[in-house]
C-alpha cells in the first residue's frame, strides 16, 4: 500500500516532480534489455477508477457510523450497541473495503498534499482524515470505539486482558508519536506511505500480502488476546491526533451517572489503562520536593526540544537515502567516480533516458534539503512531546472521582456496566463485590 507498491486510488499519490524525471523519461524511450540479469521491466498499471457513488457511500457510512457511535457512547451508554457497530465497521471498512481507504493512512495523503502542490488529494482522503478529528473535538475518541476496523478486529480478540504497568504504558505510547513523525516526513517528501506499507491488519482484511506482514498481523492479533488493542495504544499514529483533539472535547466519558463510590470496579473493567484514579493533594512536607521537580522539568523542556531539533536534522539526512531519487543519484555519482564497479538496473534505466546527471543531482539535493527540514521539525516535535509528558506526570491535579483519561479512553463503554451507580440507574441488581472500598491514591507524593 506504499508508493512503491500496487495500491488503490486513495493511497496512490501522483509521483512528485523529482520522481517523474526518471519515470516519465523512461516511458518515452525504448526500455533496455537486461540480457545478463534476465530482469524484466514491470508494466505501468493505472489503478481502477472507483465510481463516484461508492466514494460518496464510503463518506456517508463514515458520517453515520461516527454519529451512531457518539449516540451509543454518550446517550445510550450501550456497550452491546458499540460492539455490534464495531463488527459492522470491521466487515465494511475492513474486509469489504479491504482496509482502504482508512483514516490512519489518510494522514499521508494530507501530508503529501501539503508537501507537494502538484498532488491532487482525493476528497475521500480529506473526509476520512478530518471528520473523525472534528468529531473528537466534541465527543472524544468515539471513532476508536466502534468505527475504526483496526480497533474492532483487536477488540473482538480480547479474551483475558492483563494490566500493562503504568511506566511501561507511558514509555510505549511514545512510539506512536515517533511513528507519526516518520510517516509525515516520508509522505511529505514523496518517499513512501510507510503506514500503509507496514499496516499489520490490511493483509488480514485482504486475505493476501507478504508473509512478513501477515505474520506481523497475526502477532498483533495474538497479543490482542491479552493486551487491549496493542496497535491502537502503542503504535497508531492517528490515535495520537485523536488523543490531542480529545483533550478539548466538549463532552467526555463519565463512568458514573451520579456519585463515585470509589469501588475501583471501573478501573478493573478497563483493559486500556484509560482511567485515572482519584487523588488527593500532596502533604505539605512534599510540596517543596514537587516544586523542585517542576522547576527542573521546566529547565529540561527547552533542552529536550533543542536536542530533538538537532538529532532530527541528522536523522533526516540519513533517512533521505531511503528515497529512490537520492539513492539513484548516489549510485550514479559512485559509478561516475569509479568508486564502485559494475552498475545496477536502475542506473541503466536512468542512462537510457538521456536525462543529464546534473538534473538528477539537483533533484536529489532538493529531496535531501526537504528531509533535513522535516527531520528537524519532527525532532522538535518529539522532544516537546517527551518534555510535556514529563510535566503532565508531575502536574497531576487532585481528582475526587475516577475519571476517564480523554487522550487514552476509546469510549468502549466497558466501564459503564461495572459501576454500581450505573446498575442502580438501570434498575439492575448490584453484586456484593461492588460495595464501596474507598481508597484514594497518593499519586502526588
Amino acid at each position: 500500500m506504499g508508493l512503491v507498491h500496487s495500491i488503490t486510488p486513495h493511497h496512490s499519490p501522483t509521483p512528485p516532480l523529482h520522481h517523474s524525471i526518471v519515470l516519465l523519461a523512461a516511458s518515452r524511450f525504448p526500455p533496455p534489455e537486461f540480457s545478463e540479469t534476465g530482469h524484466q521491466l514491470p508494466g505501468f498499471q493505472a489503478p481502477p477508477v472507483r465510481a463516484l457513488f461508492f466514494e460518496r457511500l464510503d463518506i456517508a457510512v463514515l458520517v453515520l457510523a461516527l454519529a451512531l457511535a457518539a449516540w451509543l457512547a454518550f446517550r445510550q451508554r450501550s456497550r452491546r450497541g458499540l460492539v455490534w457497530l464495531g463488527v459492522f465497521s470491521m466487515l465494511y471498512f475492513g474486509f469489504w473495503r479491504k482496509g482502504c481507504i482508512c483514516s490512519i493512512g489518510s494522514i499521508q495523503n494530507i501530508a503529501l498534499a501539503l508537501g507537494d502542490s502538484a498532488y491532487a488529494i482525493p476528497v475521500t482522503a480529506i473526509a476520512f482524515g478530518l471528520l473523525p478529528l472534528v468529531v473528537a473535538l466534541f465527543f472524544g475518541r468515539v471513532f476508536c470505539a466502534a468505527v475504526c476496523p483496526h480497533g474492532a478486529i483487536q477488540d473482538v480478540m480480547l479474551l483475558k486482558p492483563v494490566t500493562v504497568p503504568t511506566w511501561l504504558e507511558h514509555a510505549l505510547r511514545m512510539l506512536a508519536y515517533i511513528y507519526l513523525g516518520l510517516a509525515v516526513v516520508f509522505a511529505a517528501t514523496g518517499s513512501g506511505f510507510i503506514i500503509c506499507e507496514y499496516d499489520p491488519f490490511v493483509p488480514i482484511f485482504r486475505l493476501s500480502g507478504s508473509t512478513a506482514m501477515l505474520v506481523t498481523g497475526g502477532v498483533f492479533l495474538v497479543a490482542s488476546l491479552f493486551i487491549g488493542r496493542p496497535y491502537c495504544r502503542f503504535l497508531c499514529p492517528y490515535g495520537v491526533l485523536l488523543g490531542l483533539a480529545s483533550r478539548v472535547s466538549k463532552w467526555r466519558i463519565k463512568v458514573t451517572p451520579t456519585t463515585c463510590t470509589q469501588c475501583r470496579l471501573c478501573e478493573q473493567a478497563c483493559p486500556f489503562n484509560a482511567l485515572n484514579p482519584a487523588t488527593i493533594p500532596p502533604p505539605a512536607r512534599n510540596l517543596a520536593t514537587a516544586k523542585r521537580r517542576l522547576a527542573g522539568l521546566l529547565v529540561l523542556l527547552p533542552i529536550l526540544a533543542a536536542t530533538g531539533f538537532w538529532l532530527g536534522g541528522l536523522s533526516g539526512t540519513a533517512l533521505a537515502r531511503k528515497n529512490r531519487t537520492v539513492s539513484l543519484a548516489e549510485r550514479i555519482q559512485l559509478e561516475a567516480t569509479g568508486a564502485v564497479s559494475g552498475t545496477t538496473d536502475a542506473a541503466t534505466v536512468f542512462r537510457s533516458t538521456g536525462t543529464p546527471p546534473e538534473e538528477l543531482f539537483a533533484a536529489a539535493q532538493e529531496v535531501e534539503y526537504r528531509f533535513g527540514q522535516a527531520g528537524r521539525l519532527v525532532g522538535l516535535w518529539i522532544g516537546l512531546v517527551i518534555g510535556l509528558k514529563l510535566l503532565a506526570l508531575a502536574l497531576q491535579r487532585p481528582r475526587p472521582d475516577y475519571e476517564a483519561d480523554t487522550t487514552r479512553c476509546v469510549a468502549c463503554a466497558r466501564c459503564y456496566r461495572s459501576c454500581p451507580e450505573e446498575l442502580k440507574r438501570l434498575g439492575l441488581p448490584v453484586p456484593d463485590s461492588a460495595s464501596p472500598t474507598v481508597q484514594v491514591s497518593q499519586d502526588f507524593s
